[in-house]
């Protein structure tokens, strides 16, 4: 009678223990997408298409983030992102699919250009990763970029946006003026790129998975108390 009463109370715990788990489980994975499916910028598509103010004293940089928005913001994104579905939305509604054919698809508009089917980000990792130091950033930015009108900057617009975009991937400060003269002391850690960085936890994961520990070792120690009772009742005279 004890043995079956005992069976019953462990059989219930377990069954709490589990379902409860399974909410906390099932709340963290909600809470997960939800912080994934969240847009990153809160601004609306005009503010994020703002041309960027110069501060009182602008640097290289400062003036090669005016640059980018001028010449690369529009395929490479304003947070230099790339061509993303999200950034792809701030532009008017019938020029969302930008490769549709009358737009940069196939058959583009006169005097227009078929963009590649992928337009990569040069912010963040994974982007400056093929160049070895700032010159070879320069020059390939001088001779290929923008895409629909290579080698059109000017050589003081290049050394701009090659100061903006090495400042934006923590590369490099604004002490002093990037030019033919500093820039292949400039290196680009291919490391930095290739090398993802850690995955945040989201806001309120580690206190559930703190929860699922307590109870987990909640359902251990019932289940070795089990066992103990069992035992003592077997070897009692």
């Amino acid at each position: 009678m004890l043995t079956r009463l005992l069976f019953k109370i462990i059989s219930a715990a377990l069954g709490i223990a589990l379902l409860l788990a399974a909410l906390f489980l099932d709340g963290g994975i909600e809470n997960s997408i939800a912080q994934q499916v969240t847009p990153v910028n809160t601004l609306s598509a005009s503010e994020r298409l703002l041309e960027p103010t110069l501060p009182p004293a602008p640097s290289q940089a400062d003036h090669g983030a005016q640059d980018y928005w001028l010449y690369c913001l529009p395929c490479h994104g304003e947070k230099g992102q790339g061509l993303t579905e999200e950034f792809r939305q701030t532009y008017p509604p019938e020029e969302t699919n930008c490769w549709q054919s009358g737009c940069h698809g196939n058959n583009p508009y006169q005097y227009g250009f078929k963009l590649p089917t992928k337009v990569p980000a040069v912010i963040g990792n994974e982007t400056l990763g093929k160049f070895s130091d700032a010159a070879q950033l320069h020059s390939y930015i001088r001779a290929a970029m923008p895409f629909w009108n290579p080698g059109s900057l000017s050589d003081e617009e290049s050394w701009r946006i090659t100061a903006f975009l090495l400042r934006e991937n923590h590369l490099r400060s604004d002490s002093a003026e990037l030019n033919d003269s500093n820039a292949a002391d400039v290196k680009i850690l291919r490391i930095a790129f290739l090398t993802p960085d850690a995955i945040p936890v989201p806001v309120g994961a580690q206190d559930q998975n703190d929860t699922w520990l307590w109870l987990s070792l909640g359902v251990a120690l019932l289940l070795i108390l089990a066992i103990f009772i069992l035992n003592r009742r077997r070897i009692k005279p």
